[in-house]
């Protein structure tokens, strides 16, 4: 059995170090840490355009990644951790507003897609669809629908109409977020690609 069929059935985060006993446990938390810290900075790269409440960030890309890479599992732990950290008051989404006041607000159906997403990233993973570019492109497509569906059904709620739902909520960040649905489609089969040629 060559090393990739091994490698089949686990996710990017499963490729190194411990996967057993209380090594695995230290491991995993440090992971979780890791990806809550992560999704914090990526947060906070952020535009705001003028009249409109959501802002562009790259939390969107730290979703797709952390839901490919950790697998469903331990990317709902992280990204539930995310969310507990700001209902509690800590600043880890866009600017520095936090509690659950916020998550309530405009951006809160995009906050529950980040849930939804991170879950069809980590299963897709776990099919093994992160090692090829074409698959991992189509599974973060799918990862994006989710964050927008609810997100856009959400935000409607601030809006006067559906024209401004969309105006807000999708049309400004198309682009944005099909070139960090590029990169994170690229990212994670690359470091498959690293693993393989390491251990080659």
């Amino acid at each position: 059995m060559t090393t990739t069929m091994t490698m089949n059935d686990k996710v990017l985060t499963e490729a190194f170090g411990a996967n057993e006993g209380a090594a695995l446990r230290v491991k995993q938390a440090l992971l979780v840490v890791a990806g809550i810290a992560a999704m914090a900075a990526l947060a906070k790269i952020q535009v705001f355009l003028p009249g409109n409440p959501v802002p562009i960030t790259m939390g969107t890309f730290g979703i797709l990644t952390i839901g490919a890479a950790y697998g469903a599992r331990l990317g709902l732990v992280t990204i539930l951790g995310y969310l507990a950290l700001g209902a509690m008051g800590a600043t880890v989404f866009a600017g520095e507003k936090a509690g659950l006041t916020y998550m309530m607000g405009g951006t809160g159906g995009y906050l529950v897609g980040y849930v939804l997403a991170t879950l069809a990233l980590g299963f897709a993973a776990r099919k093994g669809w992160d090692r090829n570019v074409l698959q991992m492109a189509l599974a973060m497509l799918v990862g994006n629908a989710l964050i927008y569906i609810p997100g856009l059904l959400w935000l409607n709620g601030f809006a006067e109409s559906w024209a401004q739902t969309l105006e807000w909520g999708i049309t400004p960040f198309l682009i944005g977020d099909a070139l960090k649905l590029v990169l994170a489609a690229l990212l994670v089969p690359a470091v498959w690609k690293f693993i393989g040629k390491a251990r080659g």
